[in-house]
């Protein structure tokens, strides 16, 4: 097996009150913003300090790697052996389970072997055989987890079963960012893991940034900006991996665990909340329930824009504004 590029250095640039740090990872443009009156040397280290916490958390979880918990799961998917998990790794998949049943079976991180069937590249639409098959591999409540402090075994029931954390794994890492970079005296700027973000406080002079939201079907005009102090702000859409068919239908990424299809119902669904985790499982969970997402959406404490398939825009926010 060849030898994995190095990740290559970030990138520094001076952006008015701010340091601007730009990197890749996960599969995405990441950017670390931290602003007010810090030396250079203080930001590049609490910078460095947070995208090196991004690839920890990218290496340890990516189902790419084999090297990766999540690779050593899969592996022993159906062999009746459980597999020794450490105490973070333990809390990821009891949240997991946490937003399977808030979202009736919706968030499934087994549903990931789904995307086996659904060739994006060729734009080839699956066959229902290949599809049937798939689906008999998805199913959260054919996963074990076994929980002591110190001691926590995980267990795939079923052999061709998969996790795939990566549902909420920038969230994470982006949360986790910002702690980083919290403990290292950082007060204002934030993180940017790929339109996931993570604020740390506002600009230094106390007014709010101002985040844009990408438009769903425009890329170089947002659809609107959203001015924020501190919490995160997550979006799911349909245009970020995603073919037309031969009926000229749009079949993206996001796949329902009961069907093995696409998400038609949403273009895209933003969310504000105190976590990045949250914001983004609340986005996904949204996107998954089709025609029911608004009634969803309304009962949680969060602010949202949405986008629906006719591009009508839908809000419960107080900050946004048209751009």
């Amino acid at each position: 097996m060849p030898d994995r590029p190095s990740p290559q250095a970030p990138t520094l640039s001076r952006h008015g009150d701010a340091w601007l740090f730009q990197f890749s990872a996960m599969g995405c443009d990441c950017e670390v913003h931290v602003a007010g009156p810090v030396s250079e040397e203080h930001a590049r280290n609490a910078a460095q300090a947070a995208i090196l916490e991004v690839r920890r958390v990218e290496a340890k979880y990516s189902r790419y790697r084999p090297d990766s918990i999540v690779s050593r799961i899969n592996a022993a998917a159906g062999q009746g052996t459980p597999v020794p998990v450490d105490d973070e790794t333990a809390e990821l998949l009891e949240y997991a389970d946490r937003m399977y049943w808030a979202s009736d079976g919706l968030f499934d991180v087994t549903s990931g072997v789904l995307s086996r069937a659904w060739d994006f590249r060729a734009g080839r639409l699956p066959t229902r055989e290949a599809l049937h098959t798939l689906r008999q591999c998805v199913g959260w409540t054919l996963a074990v987890l076994e929980r002591a402090p110190g001691a926590s075994h995980f267990m795939l029931l079923r052999r061709g079963m998969e996790i795939d954390l990566g549902g909420f794994g920038k969230e994470y890492a982006a949360d986790r960012a910002a702690r980083l970079l919290q403990e290292r005296s950082v007060r204002h700027g934030f993180v940017n893991l790929g339109g996931d973000i993570r604020l740390l406080g506002p600009r230094p002079d106390g007014s709010p940034w101002q985040m844009a939201v990408r438009h769903p079907r425009e890329e170089n005009r947002p659809l609107a900006t959203i001015a924020l102090s501190d919490g995160a702000l997550a979006t799911s859409g349909d245009y970020e991996r995603y073919f037309i068919g031969p009926n000229g239908e749009r079949y993206c990424h996001v796949l329902n665990p009961h069907t093995g299809w696409p998400v038609r119902a949403w273009r895209s669904i933003s969310v504000v909340a105190p976590l990045c985790l949250a914001a983004g499982s609340i986005c996904t969970i949204a996107m998954l329930k089709g025609e029911d997402a608004l009634p969803f959406l309304r009962r949680q404490a969060s602010d949202f824009l949405a986008v629906d398939a006719q591009g009508v825009v839908h809000r419960r926010e107080e900050g946004a504004a048209a751009a």
